[in-house]
């Protein structure tokens, strides 16, 4: 019984550890909270994507509202992705990983960026360039850190 108890302890140690290092911020397995990506830059808005519309990509199922948008993405991923991850970028820029809000949404220079809260989306407004400079710089280092 002991030994039965420490193997479960271990892979749910494991299994969480693992979860924590995601490269993409994806609450429940949906990159985005389940929002289509390609729309951000299509419909200028948040639109929510469907199951059947699903692509698996860098460890996190991507859902998309059009088979269109699906296709956009698939043939070009790095296009529509959000920066960081989909983690928040002010946070980034401060050099830790955070979770996103959807409606902090931001296109800037054709890159998808979230931030944590619309407090820290108008922190994030008063200079965008230089907070991304800095996040640029933390996020080859993060990405893959719990």
């Amino acid at each position: 019984m002991k030994s039965l108890f420490v193997t479960l302890y271990l892979l749910v140690a494991i299994g969480s550890a693992k979860a924590q290092k995601s490269e993409i911020f994806a609450p429940a397995g949906k990159a985005i909270k389940g929002y289509d990506p390609v729309a951000f830059f299509t419909q200028s808005k948040p639109v929510m994507g469907a199951d059947s519309l699903s692509f698996a990509y860098k460890g996190a199922n991507w859902l998309f509202s059009s088979t269109e948008n699906l296709k956009k993405f698939k043939a070009s991923p790095g296009k529509y992705e959000p920066q960081y991850g989909g983690y928040c970028a002010y946070g980034m820029a401060d050099g830790h990983k955070a979770p996103t809000q959807t409606e902090t949404w931001t296109v800037t220079d054709g890159k998808l960026y979230f931030n944590y809260n619309l407090k820290v989306k108008e922190m994030w407004n008063k200079n965008q360039p230089a907070f991304i400079e800095k996040a640029n710089a933390q996020w080859p280092g993060l990405k893959d850190k719990p």
